[in-house]
């Protein structure tokens, strides 16, 4: 039987009311099984797959070592310095003695100068390369990570010529008058901060020229309508939206900074001693294994601290953004 068409109507069925409510469309998902649904579960399973043998590498490997030094700063040394396992509390009792709680703050405090002057430089390097680098961002972040690439030992004994008492820097402060001749920077705390500061500022600046590279830059032009002058734009807008990426710097800086020993020993004296000067001599001059690995779980202890400090400050960081 034929049928026609009207305004109403189509050529296959009678015509429909358009004031009737419509039939919803089928769900067309695609069924499970399907090839695309195989392909993008797939997917998830085979980076899972590939990360396993690098991650159960590390974790092993990262495990093994800490239970040997944990084991191992419960032992005692033989006449001949050889180090035993056993069951002694001596080694850990040991930590309360002042010189070491001395030697432990001294640490804490180069560090955290380090990070704080690491952040003082950092930003204003991060800031012209992501902001006002243009074409030349890439050019300008290989001419500050490819000297770094040179051996930490080398470039420290370079510094060290730099900051040395007939130095270039100490030569041209006495010609202009802002140092007498008796002034010196190796065998002080600033040395040793100035060698700390060189060796890991590039970890300061990567993360934040990273997080400056996300921001968007109308939140400055918009700063600077609220705000009016640059630097309090740059302390209300641009520091906050860059945090996250200040606080894994310092996190960068701060842990190797904590447990490093090259500049204290090239640049400080027998009263800049770090913590990682006494857990090389208790190694390697001492002989007293046990004692250096006690000290080093205390050392891993305080850096556990900090980084379990901004793992929180990053999940609260999360859950503000996710609101």
């Amino acid at each position: 039987m034929a049928t026609r068409s009207n305004r109403t109507g189509t050529a296959l069925g009678p015509p429909q009311d358009p004031a009737a409510p419509k039939t919803p469309a089928p769900d067309r998902k695609r069924p499970e099984g399907t090839p695309g649904t195989t392909a993008r579960t797939r997917a998830p399973r085979l980076w899972t797959w590939l990360l396993l043998p690098g991650t159960l590498w590390m974790t092993g490997f990262l495990v093994a070592s800490l239970l040997l030094v944990a084991t191992l700063a419960l032992g005692t040394t033989d006449p001949l310095g050889n180090p035993r396992f056993g069951l002694n509390f001596a080694n850990l009792t040991a930590l309360a003695d002042p010189a070491y709680s001395t030697v432990l703050l001294r640490s804490l405090g180069y560090a955290l100068i380090t990070c704080l002057i690491s952040l003082a430089v950092a930003y204003p390097v991060a800031y012209a390369i992501a902001l006002r680098g243009g074409r030349f961002k890439n050019l300008l972040i290989a001419a500050i990570v490819v000297p770094f690439f040179a051996n930490y030992l080398v470039r420290m004994y370079g510094w060290s010529v730099v900051l040395s008492d007939d130095g270039p820097l100490l030569r041209a402060l006495r010609a202009i008058g802002l140092a007498d001749g008796d002034a010196k920077i190796l065998q002080t705390g600033v040395g040793v901060v100035a060698g700390l500061v060189y060796g890991f500022v590039v970890f300061m600046i990567i993360p934040l020229y990273a997080a400056m590279e996300r921001m968007d830059t109308s939140l400055i032009e918009a700063g600077r309508d609220l705000y009016g002058g640059p630097l309090r734009t740059f302390l209300f807008v641009t520091v906050p939206a860059t945090r996250q990426g200040a606080a894994a710097g310092c996190v960068l800086v701060f842990l190797p900074a904590m447990g490093d020993f090259v500049s204290a020993q090239l640049m400080g004296g027998p009263d800049q001693i770090m913590i990682g000067n006494l857990i090389q001599d208790k190694f390697f001059q001492g002989q007293n294994w046990p004692l250096g690995s006690a000290l080093t779980m205390l050392l891993m202890a305080v850096l556990f601290l900090g980084m379990l400090g901004y793992l929180r400050r990053t999940r609260k960081d999360e859950a503000e953004a996710a609101r």
